[in-house]
């Protein structure tokens, strides 16, 4: 499900990441600022890097997204059963898939956090490229700035994750719960696009509620590569979580904070939506075909 959700979302991945690293007010108003809207950048990107630009960092992406989905969905089946088989819990209760959701996230972030400064630092450079591949940018980061570098940005994720999919997990559950009651049995023919839309609409809420952390952790990840986004506007060397938050309340505002946000949430309602249609679509797939094979046996 990740796998065929990110071939979609590169595009509004990486406006959204060349906006959250913007330092100049995302308007037209502004001289210096480079973006100014959705569309405004799909030209301007367009125009200077080529229709590829759109897919930077796709390879680092999609181990990121195949990484990151199989992580996080086998966690969180894994605890929802521990729950249901070790505590009184409800196993279907949104309290339970909020803890759940968060903590899986949690897991699957770790393990996923380099690739992720990795899919960042291609989304960001413009042309000509610093890094050529994948594994040049590997060597080079490791050479120049340490291991440490590929985990640059952890303590923000860690912190907007845990809510971020707990609300996710939580909020799917709830309108699915909703749709139930709401849709009589007759009509529920249309399974897979509720899914869709059960998890687009979850994918706004905890989206919205988390993104701060989001911009910041880009901020972070970026941090010993300001030579590359000098094309770009101007540049900030932040120390940490703290002064990353200091400086852009008080060079940029609260806004500051929500920059990138509408192809942010436009990018979390394409893609929650459709990883949750792809995995409940592959998943009962999967059931069919194990299905078919034990009818033989059955009837044997």
């Amino acid at each position: 499900s990740g796998l065929v959700t990110r071939v979609f979302i590169s595009p509004l991945d990486v406006i959204k990441i060349r906006f959250q690293l913007q330092i100049e007010q995302l308007s037209s108003r502004n001289p210096g600022a480079k973006y100014h809207g959705i569309l405004q950048a799909v030209q301007c990107i367009f125009q200077e890097e080529g229709l590829g630009a759109f897919w930077k960092g796709h390879v680092p992406a999609q181990f990121l997204s195949v990484g990151y989905g199989a992580v996080q969905f086998m966690a969180f089946e894994s605890l929802t059963k521990l729950v249901h088989n070790v505590t009184s819990y409800n196993a279907r209760d949104s309290f339970v898939h909020f803890v759940c959701g968060g903590l899986a996230a949690c897991t699957a972030t770790v393990a996923v956090q380099p690739v992720d400064t990795l899919r960042t630092r291609f989304a960001a450079q413009g042309e000509p490229k610093i890094y050529r591949n994948l594994r040049h940018a590997v060597v080079t980061m490791y050479q120049m700035e340490g291991p440490r570098t590929f985990y640059r940005g952890l303590t923000p994720t860690i912190i907007a994750i845990f809510p971020y999919a707990g609300l996710q997990f939580s909020s799917y559950n709830i309108l699915q719960q909703f749709s139930e009651w709401a849709i009589p049995a007759e009509g529920k023919k249309g399974g897979n696009i509720k899914n869709l839309v059960c998890g687009s609409c979850a994918g706004i809420v905890s989206k919205t509620l988390t993104y701060p952390f989001d911009l910041i952790k880009k901020r972070l990840q970026v941090g010993g590569f300001e030579h590359a986004r000098a094309a770009f506007g101007q540049v900030r060397i932040y120390r940490g979580l703290l002064d990353c938050i200091r400086q852009i309340m008080r060079e940029e505002g609260p806004s500051g904070f929500f920059k990138g946000l509408s192809p942010s949430l436009l990018k979390a309602a394409v893609s929650t939506g459709l990883v949750f249609f792809w995995y409940e679509l592959f998943c009962s797939l999967l059931c069919a075909l194990k299905n078919t094979d034990s009818t033989p046996k059955k009837e044997g």
